[in-house]
């Protein structure tokens, strides 16, 4: 693993696109990567307090925060959470489409202006390297 590889934070709807964290999962596995996911996965079972302290805790241990988009990322409210949290923290995020033939959705808490981009390899090494 180089050091030039970069820490990822991975937010997604935990309830219907696991398997695009997964796939995410993968890919960082090439040798070739440019970053590292760094598996903090939760779920928003614990209170509010608790589940918003921990994940600002894991994102600031990142160095960017990758959303990928599904069919019901907007009523996903743990992925708007976090991508709130990455704003305060001024950690950088970018939304990826998860899915090629299905209707994927921004955050709630996205700004109008956040591009929702393809999920290429070729993106994913441009928006890591700051292209966005």
């Amino acid at each position: 693993m180089s050091d030039s590889r970069q820490n990822v934070f991975v937010s997604f709807d935990y309830d219907n696109d696991l398997q695009l964290k997964e796939g995410l999962i993968g890919q960082s596995r090439n040798d070739n990567s440019p970053f590292d996911v760094a598996d903090f996965s939760m779920k928003e079972a614990a209170p509010q307090s608790k589940w918003r302290k921990e994940a600002r805790g894991r994102i600031e241990r990142c160095s960017v925060v990758i959303v990928m988009c599904g069919q019901h990322t907007d009523k996903a409210s743990g992925v708007s959470a976090e991508i709130t949290i990455a704003r305060e923290l001024d950690k950088p995020y970018f939304l990826l489409r998860g899915y090629r033939k299905r209707k994927c959705v921004k955050p709630k808490s996205a700004k109008s202006t956040d591009k929702m981009y393809n999920w290429t390899w070729n993106n994913l090494e441009l928006l890591l390297a700051g292209h966005r």
